[in-house]
């Protein structure tokens, strides 16, 4: 790969601005892999209060530091676009309500790191010994410190300040009401003497549960807080006096002052659980937020609940109690509820867990009642709400996947509207505070995700652009796609998508009599439709101008389609879904459109899931690519990180519905297998355990099946951490592919 060519830079993001228009297309080149993988993506984008600028988020590979970056970007009416940051490792961006200044996160080193430990003994040797301390860090040292801190910049200039020096994880935080503080957690800090301790006592053990320790919830002054770090780090720890009234399962006052937390922090509450969301209320009365697993393992869905506090004072008081794994917080314009949603496959309020599509709820924090009466929103909506919005008056938007398209509603009560829209997939939405518009990413198979504006949030099928990543998909040769329906071995109608090699139109006669891959969405609440997909997991477009027609199945268990279809994936939880995808081969076969000789399958996670099992039903499928996929799901149900929705799939524990888990596992059925497998998995994967990879590899090495097995040191799930994995993966699996299916 020519590193020359990937390299990232301002000038470059800038330069793609003045973007041409594209040769006509029957004489655009093939993308290559080297192109199709140094794709910048869009993490965030948010409006400013007064609607006159955005911050935006974005990823793109570092190739010569083997790593990704993560860039902010700020757009303004006046100067367009620029880079705000170059660190690196920033993100999830938010303004001050008053539009001067951005929060963000990162873990950018910051200079003269607070250790308690040395203070006292410093502050004694005079200003000029500090400044020499702590105005300039030894370089291993700066590169040991990954804490995760707040950071502010200000719109008017100057270089980003952190919001504090000590070391503390933030995990969620959110702007007061005034901008005149900053709420946020972190995981509680132990005293440097117990600290000290434990590690003296344990060495390097982990104690799996009995470490872990919850978060408490801050304010921090902002005016103050830049002051303090701008200059030199306090001599001395915090001393915190606060009510003990504010602390949930409080310690003693001597045990929290003791704590080394930044001068000027207001402890608010401390849990036994993770804040992942904070929702200050619009008169700056009350705080509310979402709690989650310490450790990040969903075992239980009462980890994730809602809570409010007066910021008076007083103990938290838990709103909500049920199977649900709440998210997207949020408080109406006038005060008087909370918002919030349910996500796919995130459980439902209506009785016990069930994956279910996305939905939207209120309730009233004033309300005394014991068990708060939550409101369905938009109950009448058939597809999967995914995210939301407030408009300035109050009325609501969100983004609603239906089929193949994720458009935008307006909600209103039970209702849901569609706006006018282009097709394609809409996503991120957000709002000013004042004025009509709204900020929007959109896409489409063959148009890579920009940030739009659109001047009036009720008509976002007129966008302005304010991105234009990614310009060499608009300069190479495109496929051309339709939506896919056929019908299961039980009547119900099914659909997907498929994919075909650029120059070939749907229903001309070379359309016909294609070689196919299968290629099988994860989730597997998740949907294959009219959005663009460029990297390691999406490869569909770059299959296709590789000469493959590909099909891409929204099986049961799919959303977008209604309750009850996502609902008939349990407990048949690879066996139902495999059936929706034979039919669909055989259809495909049938209609003429794919080569019964020449059909290949994969897909990793849920993909993989079903690659897996798909090769023992059948040989007809002449090689197999599949990644993160479980094999057998007791083990799998052990090691998972979210182990209630595998209970759920299977109808109860392993020790419950034994039957079910051997007869929907793949392993049990491995003597089946002709099919030449090609395996991925990284090494530190938690969601589906690298040992179910290595299960597989030896179960194929047992039975003399050809097969490679690429194993990505130090990557979860997600391969998030050095970009060569992925590309490595996607190129041996195109070459695996061609080596026994040929064009």
């Amino acid at each position: 790969m020519n590193l020359n060519a990937v390299k990232w830079s301002t000038a470059l993001f800038l330069a793609c601005l003045g973007l041409t228009p594209a040769p006509a297309q029957s004489a655009l080149p093939a993308i290559t892999l080297d192109e199709f993988l140094n794709t910048t993506e869009i993490t965030g984008a948010r409006i400013s209060p007064d609607g006159t600028a955005a911050v935006l988020g974005t990823e793109s590979p570092d190739w010569k530091a083997e790593t990704y970056r993560h860039t902010l970007w700020l757009w303004t009416a006046k100067d367009g676009l620029r880079a705000l940051t170059q660190a690196g490792s920033d993100e999830g961006a938010e303004f001050s309500p008053d539009g001067k200044w951005i929060a963000f996160l990162s873990d950018r080193p910051v200079l003269g790191v607070v250790d308690d430990t040395d203070k006292a003994s410093d502050s004694a040797t005079g200003d000029a010994k500090l400044r020499a301390r702590y105005g300039r860090m030894r370089a291993n040292e700066a590169d040991d410190d990954k804490t995760t801190r707040l950071w502010l910049i200000s719109l008017a200039g100057g270089e980003a300040q952190p919001l504090f020096r000590e070391k503390l994880d933030v995990h969620a935080f959110a702007w007061s009401a005034d901008g005149k503080s900053i709420y946020f957690s972190a995981a509680a800090p132990q005293p440097h003497d117990q600290e000290d301790s434990q590690k003296e006592q344990w060495k390097d053990v982990i104690r799996w549960r009995e470490q872990e320790r919850g978060d408490l919830l801050l304010a921090m002054p902002v005016e103050s807080s830049l002051a303090n770090t701008a200059a030199l780090p306090a001599a001395h720890p915090a001393s915190h006096n606060e009510p003990e009234s504010k602390l949930a399962n409080s310690k003693a006052k001597s045990d929290e002052s003791a704590l080394p937390l930044p001068a000027g922090a207001a402890t608010l509450a401390r849990i036994n659980l993770e804040i992942a969301e904070i929702a200050p209320s619009p008169d700056g009365k009350s705080l509310a937020w979402v709690t989650n697993s310490i450790s990040h393992r969903m075992e239980n869905p009462a980890d994730t609940e809602i809570y409010f506090l007066p910021t008076a004072g007083g103990d938290p008081r838990q709103l909500t109690h049920n199977s649900a794994l709440e998210a997207g917080l949020r408080w109406s314009p006038d005060g008087k509820f909370l918002h919030f949603a349910v996500k796919a496959a995130g459980g439902s309020l209506e009785g016990k867990y069930q994956d279910v599509q996305g939905r939207l709820y209120r309730l009233d924090p004033a309300s005394t009642a014991a068990e708060i009466p939550v409101e369905r929103l938009g109950a009448e909506f058939s597809g999967s709400f995914e995210d939301f919005s407030f408009l300035p008056g109050g009325r609501i938007i969100a983004l609603g996947l239906k089929g193949t398209e994720q458009q935008i509603y307006t909600v209103d009560g039970p209702r849901a509207n569609a706006l006018p829209a282009m097709p394609g997939t809409y996503a991120a939405i957000s709002a000013p505070r004042t004025g009509s518009s709204l900020l929007v990413r959109y896409s489409a198979i063959n148009q890579p995700g920009q940030v739009y504006l659109a001047a009036d949030a009720l008509h976002p099928e007129k966008l302005t652009a304010l991105t234009q990543l990614n310009p060499v998909f608009a300069q190479r040769a495109k496929p051309a796609w339709m939506p896919y329906t056929w019908k299961a071995p039980d009547g119900v109608t099914v659909e997907g998508v498929l994919l075909f090699p650029p120059g070939i139109s749907p229903g001309k006669p070379e359309s016909k009599h294609l070689r196919m891959l299968t290629f099988i969405h994860g989730g597997p609440a998740d949907a294959d439709g009219n959005r663009f997909g460029a990297d390691w997991y999406d490869w569909a477009t770059l299959a296709a101008t590789r000469g493959w027609l590909v099909f891409r199945p929204n099986y049961r268990g799919s959303t977008g389609y209604g309750d009850d279809f996502m609902l008939q994936i349990a407990p048949r939880l690879v066996s139902k879904p495999g059936e929706d995808i034979l039919a669909g081969v055989d259809a495909l076969v049938k209609d003429g459109y794919a080569d019964a000789d020449k059909l290949a399958i994969g897909g990793y996670s849920y993909g993989g899931y079903m690659t897996n099992w798909l090769i023992t039903e059948t040989t007809r499928f002449k090689v197999a690519v599949t990644g993160a996929g479980a094999v057998e799901h007791a083990a799998n149900w052990g090691n998972d990180d979210v182990t209630f929705d595998d209970a759920w799939y299977l109808n109860g524990k392993p020790w419950e519905t034994p039957g079910n888990y051997q007869s929907e596992a793949a392993l049990f059925r491995m003597n089946r297998v002709k099919t030449p497998t090609h395996i991925v998995q990284g090494s530190g994967d938690v969601r589906v355990s690298f040992l179910e990879g290595v299960t597989l590899e030896r179960a194929l090495q047992q039975l003399g099946v050809p097969h490679h097995f690429l194993v990505f040191p130090g990557e979860g799930h997600s391969l998030g951490n050095n970009p060569w994995h992925g590309y490595i993966k996607l190129r041996e699996e195109l070459l695996w592919l061609d080596k026994y299916v040929s064009k």
